[in-house]
């Protein structure tokens, strides 16, 4: 029995995985997941297969950069709710073990399994039969990380991927981390890792040695607290199961600049149509909305307005947004545009003496359920009208 068991679960490739399983006549082929319309001007890879990952290709990588590495590369565009309902799939699988799962993303997730040792046996058999089980029933790949911390379990996970499985036993942990490089601990970035080699640690075995005091020197008190207690393997943070999210929002790049106030507004609209629908999907309503703006230069704004009663119909979320976004606009082509939603609340908490809000809230639930029902056949609002590609490129936003 392990006193504490956590497993870190990392799909391999995930977006590209979901892809080549859906196409088999991709499988084994260079597989780029990105946005940016046939020319490829303006799209990032979003993710590569591990075939096209030979040639150089990384995610954040710009299109153009990608197909001049790999010119054989097949590019297919974003599906989010395809990549969802993969996950959901596998995630599924994963709480038949554990109910304390933590997501990190669609494709990671934590796994506390302490008390699930007695039932289904031990921490790296339980591992293992997860692996499996992914692979029978979803398709997928996936490598494992089996430690007594998150941070152990997550850089575990990393070391042999993809299809990796690596255990770091009880007491083992300090051991394991010291030939590490700095940059495999996770949080420490170029700064950090730039001060740390000052002091001579390039590893992590010889960032542990370090006198505490000249660490904190270099890089402050809270931050040298925490490098060095993960660099020694000791971390006592919790694997803990989501609850509401603090926002939800929705953004879309445009493949060209877009400077047409009709065509935004419509976007806007669209865009507003579906945050509303994530909150009705999660039993949410929001206080605040916020419009975000991205012009040709890359000069990001956003304007944010506090409701009077929190919402969670398109009508009035598209409103406010139409609102901020008036106020913001200053007549320039835009590169991206996004609306978001913050100060969550239950949807129990829907404020019912507004006519205005629970008649909007009732209509668009009452549509929701049409479209689940019989699909694009279903009545909708103009700004709900079917076709709407799910470009939410952030996610919820699941900070506590």
């Amino acid at each position: 029995m392990w006193p504490r068991a956590v497993i870190h679960l990392d799909l391999d490739a995930f977006y590209a995985s979901v892809e080549q399983l859906r196409r088999p006549e991709l499988r084994g082929r260079p597989v780029i997941v990105g946005g940016g319309g046939p020319d490829h001007r303006r799209g990032v890879v979003s993710a590569a297969s591990y075939e096209v990952r030979a040639f150089g290709v990384r995610s954040a990588m710009p299109l153009v950069t990608a197909l001049r590495l790999c010119p054989t590369a097949v590019v297919l565009p974003v599906d989010f709710p395809a990549y969802r309902a993969a996950s959901a799939q596998v995630f599924a699988i994963a709480r038949g073990y554990t109910p304390q799962l933590e997501p990190a993303s669609l494709d990671e997730a934590y796994l506390d399994v302490t008390g699930s040792q007695r039932r289904f046996g031990s921490p790296p058999a339980i591992a293992v039969e997860i692996r499996d089980r992914i692979l029978a029933e979803c398709g997928l790949h996936a490598s494992f990380g089996v430690a007594t911390s998150k941070t152990v379990a997550k850089i575990a996970s990393e070391v042999r991927k993809p299809r990796g499985m690596v255990v770091v036993a009880p007491g083992e942990e300090a051991a394991f981390l010291a030939p590490l490089p700095l940059r495999a601990l996770p949080g420490l970035g170029p700064a950090a890792e730039t001060a740390l080699s000052g002091l001579g640690a390039s590893t992590l075995g010889q960032l542990a040695a370090l006198p505490e005091d000249a660490v904190r020197r270099r890089l402050g008190e809270a931050a040298s607290r925490s490098l060095l207690r993960r660099a020694r393997g000791i971390d006592d943070a919790a694997v803990t199961v989501p609850g509401r999210p603090k926002s939800v929002s929705r953004e879309e790049t445009f493949v060209e600049d877009v400077g047409d106030r009709r065509l935004l507004e419509d976007r806007l609209r669209q865009l507003a149509a579906d945050v509303g629908r994530r909150l009705r999907q999660g039993g949410w309503t929001a206080a605040t909305v916020t419009v975000k703006l991205r012009d040709s230069r890359f000069v990001t704004s956003s304007r944010q307005r506090t409701l009077a009663a929190p919402v969670d119909a398109d009508r009035l979320i598209a409103a406010a947004a139409l609102e901020l976004f008036a106020a913001a606009w200053q007549g320039q082509p835009l590169r991206l545009l996004g609306v978001g939603t913050s100060a969550l609340a239950d949807a129990g908490q829907l404020d019912l003496l507004d006519p205005e809000v629970e008649r909007e809230s009732r209509l668009d639930r009452t549509l929701d359920d049409l479209r689940r029902r019989f699909g694009d056949r279903a009545p909708h609002r103009g700004a709900s009208a079917p076709g709407l590609r799910d470009l939410d490129w952030r996610g919820d936003d699941l900070r506590r």
